[in-house]
């Protein structure tokens, strides 16, 4: 399934759940991305191993430590460098 497609079946599918996780498959996990109006993105579990997405994931830590306002991992960059880095990861799975 290509990314694009995954990240907007999560956004409509976040948009008709009333309870938090319900709608994460297994072997995945949610992100919220924004800098600021934040957006859920449903994001497989291999991503953790990329350096692109560890970098994200140390650029989170700088600023929210491990206090997530929203809950669950947040990650502070704009949508669209979001759905870049996560395109290019999911064709080099």
């Amino acid at each position: 399934m290509a990314i694009r497609q995954m990240l907007r079946r999560s956004l409509s599918s976040e948009r008709r759940s009333t309870s938090v996780g319900t709608d994460v498959p297994k072997g995945h996990f949610a992100v919220y991305v924004g800098e600021g109006e934040m957006k859920r993105f449903i994001i497989p579990l291999s991503f953790l191993n990329h350096p692109s997405f560890q970098n994200l994931l140390s650029q989170a830590e700088e600023e929210f430590g491990f206090n997530h306002p929203m809950g669950g991992l947040t990650i502070p960059c704009s949508e669209d460098a979001f759905i870049h880095i996560s395109s290019h990861l999911a064709t080099t799975r």
